[in-house]
Order: C-alpha cells, then sequence, then structure tokens
C-alpha cells in the first residue's frame, strides 16, 4: 500500500472519529451553541471529503492488484462519511423543536452513529488485514529482489567462467596449430633423412662397383 494512501487513511478516521463525537455533542445544543458547533462539524466533513478525494487519486495511480482493494475502502468510507451527513442534517433541522431533537438523539442518531462506529470498526479491521497483506507483498518483493540479484550475480559468474573457457579453447586451437606445423616439419626432416639415405646408399654402391672394376682389370690383366 501506498505510504501517501495510509497518511490519508489516518488523518480520515481521525477526522471520522473527531466529528462522531462532535456530533453526539451538538445533539444536546440548541440556539447560538448549536449552529456554532454545526458550522464547525460541516467544515469537518468538508475537509474529511477532501480526504477522500486524495485518497481516490492516490489509489487511482497504483497497480491494480492493489487498487481493487482500496478503491472497496474508499467506498466504505464515503458510505461513513453519509452517514455522519445525515445525523447533521437531523441534528441542525430539528433544532426548531426540543422534542424532536431529542428524539433524534434517542433514536435516529444514536442509530446513525452506531453504525458509522461499526463501519469504522470493520474499516479499521479491513485496513490492518491490507496492511498485513501489504507487508507480505514488500516481504515477497523483496525475497524476489534478492532472488533476481543473486540470479544476476550466478549469470555474471557463469560468464566469466565462460570467457574463462573461450580463451582455454583459443589457447587449445594455437596449441594445436603448433603442433600440426610441427608435424609438418618433422615429417619434411624425415622424407629428406629417407632421401638422403637413398642418395649415400647410392653412391656407396657406385664406389663399390668401380672398386670392383678397378681390382678387376688390375688382376686380370
Amino acid at each position: 500500500m501506498s505510504e501517501v494512501f495510509e497518511g490519508y487513511e489516518r488523518q480520515y478516521c481521525e477526522a471520522s472519529a473527531s466529528l462522531t463525537r462532535k456530533c453526539t455533542a451538538a445533539a444536546a445544543l440548541q440556539g447560538e451553541k448549536l449552529k456554532q458547533k454545526a458550522a464547525e462539524i460541516k467544515s469537518g466533513i468538508d475537509g474529511a471529503e477532501a480526504l477522500i478525494r486524495k485518497m481516490d487519486l492516490e489509489a487511482r495511480n497504483l497497480q491494480p492488484s492493489i487498487r481493487a482493494g482500496l478503491l472497496a475502502k474508499i467506498r466504505e468510507y464515503k458510505s461513513d462519511l453519509n452517514n455522519l451527513k445525515g445525523a447533521l442534517k437531523r441534528i441542525t433541522s430539528g433544532s426548531a423543536q426540543q422534542g424532536a431533537r431529542e428524539e433524534l438523539l434517542e433514536s435516529g442518531m444514536a442509530d446513525a452513529l452506531g453504525v458509522s462506529a461499526d463501519q469504522r470498526s470493520r474499516l479499521l479491521r479491513a485496513t490492518e488485514r491490507q496492511n498485513q497483506t501489504t507487508d507480505r507483498l514488500r516481504d515477497s518483493h523483496r525475497t524476489m529482489l534478492e532472488t533476481e540479484d543473486l540470479g544476476v550475480s550466478i549469470l555474471h559468474d557463469l560468464s566469466q567462467q565462460r570467457q574463462s573457457l573461450l580463451r582455454a579453447h583459443n589457447v587449445l586451437d594455437d596449441v594445436d596449430d603448433n603442433v600440426s606445423k610441427s608435424r609438418r616439419i618433422i615429417g619434411g626432416m624425415v622424407r629428406r633423412m629417407d632421401r638422403n639415405k637413398w642418395i649415400i646408399g647410392l653412391i656407396i654402391a657406385v664406389l663399390v662397383l668401380a672398386i670392383l672394376v678397378i681390382l678387376y682389370f688390375k688382376f686380370v690383366h
């Protein structure tokens, strides 16, 4: 829940409780004192209406999952305020007759204020449940953020390990290239050695043949 909304809500509940007490006190007044108290209550009701409008505006700017519950609470607050308006109207309209005022105090006023107090009690309980739900949502959101941070850290570590593996792979490729070059060089050397062996063998054979020819002509002739 928005902290701004909670602030408006606390102000409204305090204002509603104060207006209820003032309505109870005004029911026992008459004349000029009643007019003054009625004007004071009317001003308080106007202020409470302004708070409800602020709560409504704040609620409509929140996420849909939170907005629905807050708008339901605002409807309850509007109903509570309408009861206070009705109570004020009955008090001021009965100011001309003491008997009517007493009747309002004993019946209609008591009923209206009783309903208002009951509504506030239910609203406060609903607010407490809403706050508990909000706290759980905040805990879940914090856990989600912590999990997200852990995931980002793991991905970062995996990325570093991947880079290390790629560098190792490149090193192995270079080693493989060097081994291939070494094999080619050694193969060339072996082929040259084999060719040189054949050349040396041929030279030796020619020399032996030449020696035999020389010996033949020397001893035969």
